[in-house]
């Protein structure tokens, strides 16, 4: 078996906010979550992400988890990364509206330049909160190039639609659409997201199998699925990694792409998917492809990775897998 580490990879869904390293937590003076434990509902995970939000107070704060997680990011493989920030939460919150973007992208800049990963951001906003948040991250997502896209994340059981008007300005301003939907709902938060949420990838969208007219749909339109199934089990909404349905997605002829939430390192979920499915070299690298495709990334770096995949394959194999041990993160 090859060396999963070195497969180049692209990691499309996680949230900044999850990713941060858990002695950084303690140095800005909270108490690290537990890990690898369930939770029992959506709120409980809310509310631990919330505690580790309200940390960040300061623009170094933001800078250094955007630089380290440039560097965890790296480490694993990933030669790109589109990473979630709720920017104008936090810029609320802190009554400095620019700064926590501002601090990221920075964070983001020094993480290029010293471990070579290229990395784009989605501004995304709860679906419990109003629409004039949305269109405060609306208008910092056109001042800034390195933001691609916004989305809705969170609670599935309030709509999308009241956000309808934010997502059509969106789109005519050049910005990408990526909706979190059949996650914690079923296929018809999927559908709002391709209806009124006109999103051109689905985060997680793992519940669409319950629906044969939305996978046809999601078939021709070649609507990608953002995957994270440790993310998925944490947050209890699949019993175990070996009831997920990540095997499912791919034998329907959906595009699947395999990520994390934040919620574990992305090396780790290659390792578990190759353990748990007993998939090969060849359809990891497929999965890793699809990843790059799927990417908002400029058309010349996609070539170069899938490139950098295809030799991966080529490579004489390790005769065991001998990749380290992956960072620590929340």
């Amino acid at each position: 078996m090859r060396d999963l580490r070195l497969l180049p990879k692209a990691h499309l869904h996680t949230h900044l906010e999850s990713t941060v390293r858990l002695h950084t937590i303690r140095e800005l003076g909270g108490e690290p979550p537990a890990q690898d434990r369930p939770f029992h509902n959506f709120r409980e995970f809310a509310d631990q992400r919330a505690a580790v939000r309200d940390l960040l107070r300061e623009y170094r704060h933001f800078r250094r988890i955007a630089e380290e997680f440039c560097e965890d990011e790296a480490a694993q493989g990933v030669r790109y990364a589109e990473v979630t920030f709720t920017a104008a939460a936090h810029g609320e919150r802190l009554e400095d509206p620019e700064m926590p973007l501002e601090a990221v992208l920075e964070g983001l800049a020094l993480g290029a330049e010293r471990y070579g990963i290229q990395t784009r951001v989605i501004l995304d906003h709860s679906r419990r909160r109003s629409t004039e948040r949305l269109w405060r991250s609306l208008k910092l997502a056109t001042r800034h190039a390195q933001v691609v896209a916004i989305g809705v994340a969170g609670d599935e059981a309030y709509p999308a639609a009241p956000f309808g008007e934010v997502f059509q300005v969106a789109r005519e301003a050049g910005l990408h659409l990526v909706h979190h939907a059949g996650e914690t709902a079923g296929p018809a938060s999927v559908w709002e997201a391709l209806t009124v949420g006109h999103a051109e990838r689905i985060g997680h969208g793992i519940r669409v199998l319950e629906d044969p007219d939305l996978v046809s749909e999601l078939r021709a339109r070649r609507v990608p699925l953002e995957v994270c199934p440790s993310s998925n089990v944490l947050l209890g909404l699949v019993p175990s990694l070996t009831e997920h349905p990540l095997p499912r997605l791919i034998e329907a002829g959906l595009r699947v792409t395999l990520n994390t939430d934040g919620e574990t390192p992305l090396l780790a979920e290659y390792q578990r998917v190759r353990e748990i499915f007993g998939y090969g070299d060849t359809e990891l690298a497929s999965l890793a492809r699809s990843t790059v495709d799927a990417s908002f990334a400029p058309a010349l770096l996609k070539a170069q990775i899938s490139d950098e995949i295809d030799r991966w394959l080529q490579d004489r194999p390790a005769s065991s897998d001998c990749a380290a041990s992956p960072p620590a993160s929340v």
